[in-house]
């Protein structure tokens, strides 16, 4: 073996492998990562179903009318959204399941009225973080309308129930 040509061997001892482990593990926590070698499968899971239920009340935080509208489906509608997604927060995980809930046509009446309202007030594209309008807007989201005039917002239309 020459000096130009190392042998790939194990992740190093010491502070860099460990490094390397704790990231894996945090990757299979919360985003759907393999499971590295050396844990207890059963402990993680449960490990990873606690983290997911403590995230979508940190959502519903942020979307109570969205978390409330889904009512007793919400954590389950909210875990299985979030299973193998990293967050990006809870606002923006919020507003990708509220999103996502829309395009399938299963956002209850109140998260549309929550989205149409965040919609009119904030620009948010799906990757950069909101940011809040300065013009006047107008946004729909399904049945719901509603108008941000000077950082105010109405709703025109509301979703019906």
């Amino acid at each position: 073996m020459s000096p130009t040509h190392p042998v790939e061997s194990a992740p190093p001892p010491g502070p860099v492998g460990l490094a390397a482990r704790q990231a894996a593990l945090v990757a299979a926590l919360v985003a759907g990562a393999p499971l590295p070698a050396g844990f207890a499968t059963d402990r993680v899971d449960a490990a990873r179903r606690a983290l997911l239920r403590k995230r979508a009340g940190e959502v519903a935080r942020h979307w109570p009318l969205l978390a409330a509208g889904l009512g007793d489906t919400w954590p389950a509608t909210f875990t299985d959204w979030a299973s193998g997604r990293p967050t990006v927060g809870s606002l923006r995980d919020g507003w990708d399941l509220a999103r996502g809930l829309r395009d399938r046509d299963a956002l209850p009446p109140l998260g549309a009225q929550e989205l149409a309202a965040r919609e009119a007030t904030h620009r948010y594209d799906g990757r950069h973080p909101p940011r809040r309008r300065r013009l006047p807007a107008l946004a729909r989201s399904g049945d719901a309308v509603a108008l941000q005039v000077a950082g105010r917002v109405r709703l025109l239309r509301p979703a019906r129930r």
